[in-house]
């Protein structure tokens, strides 16, 4: 394979495969598309105004080269900034919108960010409150136009006819080696990380994954994109839609992706657990308003979906089921996702088994993959092909990846993925890297000799008090497949029994009380309410059996609010912060175990 800098898309697209939309995004409520030539010119000027300003990457260290930050959501601006900024040897450092101001200072801070890039207003204040304490930010640039602001177009208007002709000879110093960007991770275990990634690595995993999914090139082509591009899965899958000629439309926002989808009828997107999980619940409320035939129909193509194996035939008659149950409801369901989806790829937590079979078997494919951050990140997926995806595994190797399961069953990978190391953190690189193998952190098996399966985060493992160790994850997402949860975390280190707590699906719930004549107020007067924690002690007891007795939870207490972003719970991507958790709800888990 030879090895590429991530900017060399641009050349790659104009050789083979120029667009008319190779971005796309809503302005003013109507899409707007963006030649490649259009994104050639662009980040050129841009590549060449940041010039004028001074940016270099001087010797090519990462110490040396200079860094630039952007806080913004997905669009096109934010693939004009990343590729102008490689072109020269600068270092994209990219941020969470979501990011608190404490560890947005310290980021900022440790990379001696110079340029920082936002989007909207309301960004704009959060970096200049941070800015002050920050000294090395000379300016802060918008995307939107915002009265008072510097607006990034003054950036591309300082490129001058000689500029950009510099910067064609500029882009041809700039090796492989080089680092494409430093992504600080969320910070769920104390202070950020700066996560070094090269062009080689992030190349190397997209060329990779490219052919082992695999993505054609197949410039007819296109996606959604709406996973944040500061997450290192959107920013590799980003480039290889680049390379395959595949054009990317950017999402308004999180609520608006049904519409979007509609719009734009895209061949697939990527995604992670909880949003497919928010997919299917819409789909069940409304599934849930039913009555009569319509709604016999629904649930009994539910339940024969929820049979689903594509690694077994279910027999001829099974069969013919599921094909009428396509023709009848799923096939609404596929227009829903604009009636194109032929990929969807989830990674970044585990996706419930039922949610993959109940997809799958409705001919919306869904691929669950997996890799960190240190990884570039891709490690395994499970792809299109026969015999090539197996539910409940996150699939095969990709290529180029090594694996070896450590004797606590630890993942460790090597190959050309694996990270340059953790910026101005020797000590922790150390730590992560031993002989060439990245310690994963994440525990697992291979299953029928080819698929990985996750069981469980190392340092999530707990012990009782008792001295048995407990996996909890495995055990989320078995009581995750029941309709009445929503979600739920695992407790029991050093405690006499495992417990849990448990945030109800208020819709399910709601639904359940009104058939029951129980009149529903609130969520907090709901999770109080008698029968209703019989409801959920029948449930946790019923799905007990599936586990061995030290796992099984004896006590739960149900909590009245879902665990979102904004309120601290959830990560960026959409992971349980558990120290978060287990803080903020001292006074349950005390009340548990009283």
């Amino acid at each position: 394979m030879i090895v590429k800098r991530l900017f060399d898309c641009l050349q790659h697209q104009l050789q083979h495969f120029p667009k008319r939309d190779m971005l796309a995004a809503k302005e003013n409520g109507q899409w707007v598309s963006y030649s490649t030539e259009q994104v050639a010119d662009t980040v050129n000027r841009f590549s060449a105004g940041l010039v004028q300003l001074g940016v270099s990457a001087r010797d090519i260290t990462p110490e040396s080269s200079d860094k630039i930050a952007i806080i913004s959501n997905n669009r096109p601006e934010w693939i004009f900034t990343d590729l102008a900024c490689q072109q020269i040897g600068a270092i994209l450092v990219p941020v969470y919108p979501t990011t608190s101001p404490v560890e947005l200072e310290f980021i900022l801070n440790d990379a001696a960010v110079q340029y920082l890039f936002v989007s909207i207003a309301e960004l704009l204040e959060k970096a200049k409150m941070v800015a002050a304490k920050v000294p090395s930010i000379k300016t802060i640039y918008t995307f939107d136009r915002i009265e008072g602001a510097r607006h990034w177009t003054e950036v591309t208007d300082l490129a001058t006819p000689e500029t950009v002709k510099q910067i064609s000879e500029i882009s041809k110093t700039i090796p492989v080696s080089h680092l494409a960007t430093i992504i600080y991770t969320s910070g769920t275990t104390g202070t950020p990380k700066g996560v070094m990634l090269s062009h080689r690595n992030i190349y190397s995993n997209l060329q990779f994954s490219k052919e082992s999914f695999p993505f054609n090139d197949a410039p007819e082509s296109k996606v959604l994109s709406f996973l944040p591009l500061n997450h290192i899965f959107e920013k590799t899958v980003t480039y290889i839609y680049l390379f395959s000629g595949i054009s990317i439309y950017y999402a308004e926002s999180l609520e608006t992706i049904g519409d979007n989808l509609r719009e734009i009828k895209p061949d697939g997107f990527t995604t992670v657990p909880r949003l497919l999980e928010k997919v299917f619940e819409r789909i069940m409320t409304k599934g849930n308003e039913l009555t009569g035939i319509k709604r016999k129909l629904f649930f009994w193509a539910v339940d024969l979906a929820e049979q689903y194996d594509n690694l077994k035939s279910g027999g001829l008659w099974y069969n013919m089921q599921l094909a009428l149950a396509n023709k009848l409801i799923f096939s609404k369901w596929r227009e829903a996702l604009g009636g194109n989806v032929s990929f969807i790829v989830t990674g970044g937590a585990a996706c419930q088994v039922k949610l993959l079979r109940i997809f799958n078997a409705a001919k919306i494919p869904v691929y669950e993959g997996y890799g960190p951050t240190e990884n570039s990140p891709v490690i395994s997926v499970n792809r299109q092909g026969k015999g090539l995806t197996k539910f409940g595994t996150v699939g095969p190797l990709i290529n180029g990846v090594e694996l070896k399961l450590a004797e606590d069953g630890e993942i460790c990978v090597a190959g050309p993925s694996v990270m340059e190391g953790y910026y101005k953190r020797p000590d922790l690189t150390a730590e992560a890297i031993v002989d060439g193998w990245l310690h994963t952190g994440d525990i697992g098996i291979l299953e029928d000799g080819k698929f990985l399966k996750i069981t469980d985060r190392k340092k999530e493992l707990f012990k009782t008090s008792g001295g048995k160790y407990v996996a909890p994850q495995p055990i989320e997402n078995k009581l995750k497949e029941s309709p009445f949860i929503e979600q739920i975390m695992v407790i029991g280190s050093e405690r006499k029994f495992v417990a849990a707590l448990i945030v109800p699906s208020f819709l399910t719930l709601k639904d359940w009380m009104r058939e029951k004549g129980i009149n529903y107020t609130t969520n907090e007067d709901a999770v109080h309410h008698p029968r209703v924690l019989d409801l959920y002690r029948e449930l946790v007891e019923s799905y007990n059996g599936y586990f061995n007795h030290v796992e099984q939870i004896k006590k739960f207490e149900l909590l009245p609010q879902e665990w979102t972003i904004d309120t601290g719970e959830m990560t960026p991507k959409m992971s349980l912060k558990r120290k978060v958790v287990m803080e903020k709800f001292k006074a349950a888990i005390e009340h548990i175990y009283a």
